[in-house]
């Protein structure tokens, strides 16, 4: 599996990931750091524990790291989160939770597709 078809696999854009790194080493790089990231499991915690404010943190944080990865799918999902919790809408984010968890999942299995692939 390429790079490429790792994006496909999660549903980015890779074209847009590369114009903002400008490497495809430096976006394999960062793919990779992906997985050690904790901001999914802290906003899923948090939510279950009904602490918001770092769960909006969490949620925050995931959607950044999807944005500068252009992971879209789990961009927008955890978009929407984000602004439930700002919003103050428990109820909402807590069922916006499961798309999140989706689209985490999707991108995380295409990334460790993609790293067995390549060893």
């Amino acid at each position: 599996m390429t790079i490429q078809e790792c994006y496909a696999a999660l549903e980015g854009d890779y074209e847009e990931v590369l114009g903002r790194l400008y490497s495809e080493a430096l976006v394999r790089k960062f793919v990779g750091k992906f997985l050690a990231d904790q901001s999914f499991q802290l906003l899923e915690s948090s939510l279950n524990a009904e602490d918001y404010d770092e769960a909006f943190r969490a949620a925050h944080t995931l959607k950044g790291v999807a944005q500068n990865l252009s992971f879209t799918r789990l961009y927008q999902s955890s978009h929407e989160i984000t602004e439930a919790l700002r919003t103050k809408d428990y109820t909402l984010a807590a069922q916006l939770l499961s798309p999140v968890s989706r689209d985490y999942e999707q991108t995380v299995a295409a990334i460790q597709a993609y790293q067995a692939s390549s060893t």
